[in-house]
């Protein structure tokens, strides 16, 4: 009798439910491997954690008074909690169980597995230097280009004051333009 609009929560919470109970089954089988699992193995700057943990369970473990156990406790809590506490005790029963591997094995694997920041970091790098490589060329060629007119320019300007000569009564002095056009000539070949 699940009320409408709620299905995707009541499934989810089952969910939960059904993977602390696992958890909890599981904690069961292994009980017997607890006591060491406080060991050398978790990460250094994690271990002060741990160890405060340990002293906690081992307080509770000495209490003969105590009547409900740690696991009816849990379910308790997680009564009163709904769907958020069944994941925060997911998490604190996992955290309990496992062990960690040793610090230096997980750097290594940091520095030998880049992360997507540094990808997209060294993939903006290789973009930017290459603009700046097509920048500089397109640099050069107009420059060359400017280099190119510059000289047209200043050539055809000589021409043109060599063709443009006039004697003193105003005709174009020919003896200038055909010395030009034989200048001319002689290069070509």
């Amino acid at each position: 009798p699940v009320l409408s609009g709620r299905g995707f929560a009541f499934r989810r919470k089952q969910k939960i439910e059904r993977q602390y109970r696992r958890l909890l089954k599981k904690r069961r089988q292994v009980h017997s491997q607890q006591d060491d699992q406080f060991t050398d193995t978790y990460p250094e700057h994690l271990k002060h954690l741990y160890l405060a943990e340990e002293e906690k369970l081992k307080k509770r473990r000495r209490t003969p008074d105590d009547s409900v156990s740690s696991e009816e406790k849990l379910n308790k809590a997680a009564d009163g909690c709904g769907i958020y506490g069944y994941v925060c005790l997911m998490v604190l029963s996992v955290s309990r169980m496992c062990t960690f591997p040793s610090r230096s094995v997980g750097t290594q694997e940091k520095f030998k597995n880049k992360t997507s920041n540094q990808k997209a970091k060294e993939e903006y790098e290789k973009i930017k230097a290459e603009h700046a490589r097509k920048k500089e060329e397109a640099e050069k060629r107009r420059q060359q280009r400017e280099e190119a007119q510059r000289l047209y320019k200043k050539k055809k300007m000589e021409a043109f004051k060599i063709l443009s000569k006039k004697t003193k009564k105003g005709q174009p002095n020919l003896n200038l333009q055909v010395e030009f056009l034989l200048q001319k000539i002689q290069q070509n070949t």
